[in-house]
């Protein structure tokens, strides 16, 4: 039996005592030694461990067959191990010596977040230019954004953009034996056979319009006022989790409004497997149950025409930093937010730290907690309330409303604390002060800022709700978000109004009639 006050044997607080090490061979080649230990009992040597690598990405992307042959894809580098081991990927699936060479044409992009992580003008400067030089090394187009930009994007990155045409998407199949067919008609043409190289020379690699030369370093970063403005729509937000998820929101819509200017029609975020588990268990506590298959899985299409992939879910934390170490894959590190005081910290370090702690004494939880996260899927959050209709979108994360049926969710309580809340103290039993006759009534003075706030929420998931309300003033916002919710809440309005003069599809059939 278990004792109170038995010792078990265990080296520090919490921490069982490392197993002795000794040499071990390469399980894939039973020859040279191994130089990394993935798993328990997988064990592999240096050239091994690459191919087992390179091999994973190749699969993850053969078996979903999203990204056609000759599809312009934009790769989100961040700077950080999991984007920076993906670009790698990529740019040698491209080179002439590989056997199965990938046949889509890459993009880079990088958002610029120093301004609200507290870096210095000097050292985003820095940053900016140890990333150019990676992404020059590669030759591939490259897009620059910073933060600050955001408060200048239209109203329509936060709309569903169309599919498509009317012309019906080929198979995978068809595509791939279509551009085996085009590349062999170039050839026989004399155009050359390296058709994807080509298109790649003629693009250009820096996103400089024609003509202009690229900026001298200090030119690069925004105007300082457009910071001062940043800075000030992160300050109103009350917590670092707030904070979080307005970052995540702003860099979104940033990577997707360079997409759809220049193009792309498939964007490759580099989430890793740690990062995935991570997530699911925060938006977890986040209140994003709804849309967990999307924010998690491969494939994200709530945008519509531009779709997000996430081919380096599969790899752990561990497995992208060795392979960063033995091949040399340079990184750039961008510093995390920072809260005010440390003891309030936000949901997702919490949830980060927490899985990590599990991870160290029980080495399968991050991947049960993924495999548990891909038995989701996107049907149920993507369900509209009536059959061939386009649900109502969420106007931070365009997914699709979940507040439609408030008495199913701890929704409709929340909105009851909250309206009790914020009316004045002193009030009767019908909710008025009956102080009308001294000009001062409760129901002609509301609380500051509830009324624009009000008029958000509606707009808003379940989730978002949550956040906006940490957000500070609306006003703050930036332009195209408070745009954007004038014009649905506008467009609603009008519905509510000739409601009584719309034709409804009669139910019955009129053969019986």
């Amino acid at each position: 039996m278990c004792q109170a006050r038995e010792d078990y044997g265990r080296r520090g607080p919490g921490r069982r005592a490392p197993p002795p090490s000794c040499p071990r061979t390469c399980v894939k080649c039973k020859e040279a030694s191994a130089v990394v230990v993935i798993r328990v009992g997988d064990a592999f040597c240096r050239a091994c461990f690459r191919e087992y690598f390179v091999h994973k990405f190749r699969a993850m992307l053969g078996k979903n067959r999203v990204i056609f042959p000759g599809e312009k894809v934009l790769l989100a580098l961040s700077g950080g191990p999991a984007s920076s081991a993906m670009l790698r990927q990529v740019q040698e699936g491209l080179s002439r010596e590989t056997a199965k060479r990938l046949r889509f044409v890459p993009g880079l992009v990088y958002v610029d977040e120093g301004a609200v992580c507290g870096q210095s003008p000097a050292q985003r400067e820095e940053n900016l230019a140890r990333v150019e030089a990676i992404v020059q090394a590669t030759g591939f187009p490259f897009h620059l954004a910073h933060l600050e930009q955001a408060f200048d994007l239209p109203g329509s990155i936060l709309r569903r953009g169309p599919r498509g045409g009317d012309k019906p998407c080929p198979s995978y199949k068809e595509a791939v034996e279509d551009f085996i067919q085009q590349q062999r008609q170039e050839a026989a043409d004399g155009d050359g056979a390296a058709s994807l190289p080509r298109r790649l020379a003629q693009l250009r690699t820096q996103d400089v319009p024609a003509g202009e030369e690229p900026a001298a370093p200090g030119a690069r970063l925004p105007a300082a006022a457009r910071t001062e403005e940043l800075l000030q729509l992160f300050e109103a937000a009350e917590t670092l989790t707030a904070k979080e998820e307005l970052l995540q929101m702003l860099r979104t819509h940033l990577i997707l409004h360079t997409a759809r200017t220049q193009g792309y029609t498939k964007v490759m975020m580099g989430d890793s497997c740690t990062r995935v588990a991570v997530k699911l268990l925060t938006n977890l506590a986040l209140g994003r149950g709804a849309f967990l298959a999307m924010d998690t899985g491969f494939m994200d299409s709530r945008h519509g025409d531009v779709a997000v992939v996430r081919p380096m879910r599969e790899y752990m934390a561990k497995e992208i930093a060795f392979y960063n170490h033995f091949f040399g894959v340079s990184t750039v590190i961008t510093p995390a937010l920072r809260a005010k005081r440390r003891e309030k910290t936000s949901i997702h370090r919490l949830m980060e730290d927490f899985l990590l702690g599990l991870q160290a004494e029980f080495p399968s939880t991050i991947s049960t907690v993924y495999r548990t996260g891909e038995k989701l899927s996107t049907a149920p959050a993507e369900a509209s309330s009536e059959p061939g209709a386009e649900p109502q979108r969420c106007l931070l994360c365009l997914c699709a409303l979940d507040t439609l049926a408030e008495e199913d969710l701890a929704l409709e309580p929340t909105l009851i604390a909250e309206e009790a809340a914020q009316r004045p103290q002193g009030l009767a039993e019908d909710g008025c002060c009956h102080a009308g006759t001294q000009g001062s009534c409760c129901q002609s003075s509301p609380t500051p800022g509830a009324e624009s706030r009000a008029a958000f929420l509606p707009l808003l998931c379940y989730s978002c709700r949550l956040t906006f309300k940490e957000m500070g003033h609306p006003d703050t916002l930036p332009p195209y978000v408070r745009s954007e919710a004038q014009r649905r809440s506008r467009r609603a309005e009008m519905k509510q109004q000739i409601q009584e003069f719309l034709l409804e599809d009669d139910d019955e059939d009129p053969s019986e009639s």
